[in-house]
């Protein structure tokens, strides 16, 4: 069977379930459950705690899971990310307060607090900088207030939380993660299950970000109506009863269907229908 790590709690947990679950997974319905067995997909699931999946999986225990980026490279483990999945999208960067610094530059013989020391102590010795980074498990936004440290190295989503304890954010941001599919480093990526369960996150992915778009339209409009509704390969297209008309369908991005709606409806269009799509194979 497929051996596959899953978050399981935090902004990961729901996400990464609800994907596996439209991707035709069994997932587990309470939360104590640690393991989860798919015989049909031949597949097992493994509820772990975000941080530590990467080290499951460089450990060749389990061959592949789903973390997020900045777990991944604060790991220091020899794990790749082999496919994104667009949720628990976040920025990481400096604090400190006002008039403290203006970025890396300036953090030479300073303390840098953090929950990420991986990353930050990478990125001070890319930049040439020498300063001291301590972990902090969980907020870290009263580190520099008590005394620990002078700069802070957070995931910031809104920076209310900074602004509210009095802190700015600093300099170019530290990295950008996001939820990933991770796989050791050096295994086989051509590994028929990994291919195929790759296939099918792959298959939600698109699923969300298109609509299946339907419409009738005139023949004389025909060619101005594709090029609103060009698909991924080509729009299908069938005639009518009614002669002079055609009816079409095509794959459209869901973020530009209202829009392309009323477009085609300027040009004529009629019967303009958008359906969701559940899954699909590119």
């Amino acid at each position: 069977m497929l051996r596959i790590a899953v978050p399981n709690k935090g902004s990961l947990s729901g996400p990464a379930m609800a994907m596996l679950h439209e991707a035709g997974y069994q997932q587990r319905k309470e939360s104590k459950e640690l393991v989860l067995v798919d015989p049909t997909n031949e597949v097992e699931f493994f509820y772990l705690r975000p941080r530590d999946i990467a080290i499951y999986v460089s450990s060749g225990r389990l061959d592949i899971g789903i973390t997020g980026r900045d777990l991944l490279q604060d790991s220091g483990a020899e794990a790749e990310e082999i496919l994104r999945l667009g949720f628990a999208r976040s920025t990481f960067r400096y604090a400190t307060k006002p008039g403290t610094a203006t970025g890396p530059k300036d953090f030479d013989g300073m303390t840098i607090a953090t929950s990420y020391e991986g990353i930050v102590a990478a990125h001070l010795a890319d930049a040439g900088v020498e300063a001291s980074v301590v972990h902090l498990d969980g907020a870290v936004e009263t580190a520099i207030e008590l005394g620990v440290a002078q700069v802070i190295a957070d995931v910031v989503e809104t920076g209310t939380s900074l602004r509210n304890a009095g802190l700015e954010v600093i300099g170019e941001p530290i990295m950008k993660s996001e939820a990933v599919v991770i796989r050791r480093k050096g295994a086989d990526t051509e590994d028929p299950k990994v291919q195929q369960f790759l296939r099918r996150l792959q298959g939600v992915l698109v699923a969300r970000s298109y609509v299946m778009m339907d419409y009738d339209c005139r023949v004389e409009h025909l060619e101005r109506a594709v090029a609103l509704t060009p698909g991924l390969e080509s729009p299908t297209i069938s005639p009518l009863h009614h002669e002079g008309w055609v009816a079409v369908r095509s794959m459209v991005a869901a973020k530009e269907a209202q829009r392309i709606m009323d477009d085609l409806y300027e040009l004529g269009a009629r019967a303009i229908l958008t359906t969701a799509i559940h899954a699909c194979r590119l």
